[in-house]
């Protein structure tokens, strides 16, 4: 049987801007988005018997049709009209509903693996049309660089280059529900959109854009959130801010034995899910 192995990395949001609610209930966002190096493995194998079967073994993580995974498998199974199906094992390394597009991330390796083992020769731009009926995240994940991402996520421009940081990963494991979060948000009046630099020469140059709209309906829902990123910038961080809907808070830091301490400092007594990463 045809086999592939993928890497599907995380992604953390730098901006979070959300301009406005569309009549289909979705908003309008500007994002930058950036990929980190934490990722869950995807291992795909074509199998000749047509279902698709989906391993994973994490709570939260549904093994059929209700993955996201299993539904990126089932659309180019389609597309390519065979008999064939696949099975597709998760290694989740990536905190479940954590703010950092783990399920978005391993639908576009599936797309991608699937894409290559079937043969069909997609080019990326297809790919990430598929990916939006899954997610508005998938088609960043296809993109595979940083991005500036307009409308619901699926307009994606490279970023110019920024240059690379370390990065503290933090989920102190409290559940939050991106839909709740849009629901609860006061949307602000913004005669205009702050505008973005030409140029990053630093990690300071980052910190400067951080922002994320999101941060005002679940820090006061989960006052943890800002006592970690406090805590990040005592630990040396240069910039710390929840990403996506949360409750993951990511902070920059200039070099790997910084990030690496802080890490550590996070984790003691308290449980939570800390990683120290590098951005792709």
């Amino acid at each position: 049987m045809k086999s592939l192995t993928l890497n599907a990395p995380a992604k953390i949001n730098y901006l979070l801007d959300v301009i406005r609610r569309r009549p289909d209930g979705y908003h309008d966002l500007r994002m930058i988005m950036q990929r980190v190096n934490l990722c869950d493995e995807i291992t795909i194998t074509l199998t000749d018997t047509p279902e698709v079967a989906v391993t994973c073994g994490k709570k939260g993580v549904p093994d059929g049709p209700g993955n996201i995974a299993w539904k990126a498998a089932r659309a180019l199974l389609d597309l390519a009209g065979v008999g064939q199906g696949a099975t597709i094992a998760i290694t989740k390394n990536i905190p479940v509903a954590a703010g950092l597009g783990g399920g978005s991330s391993d639908a576009a390796a599936v797309l991608m693996g699937m894409n290559e083992l079937l043969g069909l020769g997609l080019s990326d731009q297809k790919l990430m049309e598929i990916g939006l009926k899954l997610g508005a995240d998938v088609p960043f994940f296809v993109f595979r660089k940083t991005a500036l991402a307009e409308g619901v996520g699926e307009q994606l421009t490279v970023m110019p280059a920024m240059p690379p940081a370390w990065v503290v990963l933090v989920n102190p494991g409290v559940h939050v529900s991106t839909a709740w979060v849009y629901r609860n948000l006061q949307l602000k009046n913004r005669a205009e959109l702050a505008k973005l630099p030409h140029f990053y020469g630093n990690i300071e140059d980052i910190c400067s854009i951080l922002s994320n709209d999101l941060e005002a309906v679940t820090i006061p829902a989960f006052p943890v959130i800002a006592d970690i990123k406090a805590s990040m910038m005592r630990l040396g961080a240069l910039g710390a801010m929840m990403s996506g809907s949360g409750p993951t808070v990511f902070g920059l830091f200039r070099d790997r034995e910084t990030a690496e301490m802080a890490a550590d400092a996070l984790t003691a007594g308290t449980g939570w899910f800390t990683a120290a990463v590098e951005t792709m």
